[in-house]
């Protein structure tokens, strides 16, 4: 008879040391749950307060830049409306951030019946993997277009998108959807950004790039972005855009 209220005595004691441990392990996650909120917005804070200075930046030099370019816009239109009385800008449809589509334009660098012509080309195509279409020396590209296409002057209409937010500055540059719909599952990375005017591939080689590498470089930036890489990309791209090194 004694040994019973001894052996009940031990038990009851290792609940009481049981219940002890798991209030020490999970009592406390009121004041865990308010860190983890306090972490969570702080980081948000952060990120968000980021992607407004972005935009910020992003709306003044595009406004800026529209505005001081304007002389360069006339002359450019005037000269491609004199090469075959066609129209000045070339618009496409392009998949942006999270696969949203929207109107892309360009001054027009090519004859008017391009896309025709281009499924002639196909296999002279530089990028082997066939979901980009880059050629040296392609046929379709008219005088003045070799000229603004060498100087990236046929993407400067593209400012107008970063005007009202469809594009940046500096992010991966926007695919077709055909391309979109050979992508692979990693592929489908770049459209997790908003996709820029220039990016770190633009600023390495431009078409000379090969498309799995461009994904690689995408990713790249995506992963690690930061308003100083947009910064020094925005440097970079001056060079790059002068030595006109990889476009055609």
């Amino acid at each position: 008879m004694d040994k019973c209220p001894q052996n009940m005595s031990g038990k009851h004691t290792e609940r009481i040391e049981l219940m002890r441990e798991l209030y020490n392990r999970y009592g406390r996650i009121g004041s865990g749950r308010l860190r983890f909120l306090q972490k969570k917005y702080a980081w948000l804070f952060v990120v968000g307060g980021t992607k407004l200075i972005k935009r910020i930046m992003d709306f003044t030099a595009a406004l800026f830049l529209l505005v001081l370019l304007s002389p360069l816009f006339l002359l450019v239109s005037i000269l491609i409306k004199l090469t075959d009385g066609g129209p000045v800008i070339f618009w496409q449809t392009r998949v942006g951030l999270y696969g949203k589509e929207f109107r892309f334009p360009k001054f027009r660098s090519m004859v008017l019946d391009a896309e025709v012509l281009k499924d002639k080309l196909l296999e002279q195509n530089q990028h082997k993997e066939g979901i980009t279409f880059k050629m040296k020396k392609d046929p379709r590209v008219t005088w003045i277009g070799r000229i603004i296409r060498k100087l990236s002057i046929d993407e400067l209409p593209q400012l107008w998108c970063v005007l009202n937010g469809q594009m940046s500055l500096v992010g991966p540059r926007p695919p077709v959807p055909r391309e979109v719909i050979l992508y692979t599952l990693s592929a489908r990375r770049r459209l997790d950004a908003i996709p820029g005017l220039t990016c770190i591939w633009q600023v390495s080689g431009r078409g000379d790039i090969p498309f799995s590498k461009q994904v690689e470089l995408d990713i790249q930036y995506i992963e690690s972005q930061s308003l100083w890489l947009d910064i020094c990309l925005l440097f970079k791209t001056i060079p790059a855009v002068l030595t006109g090194k990889g476009a055609y």
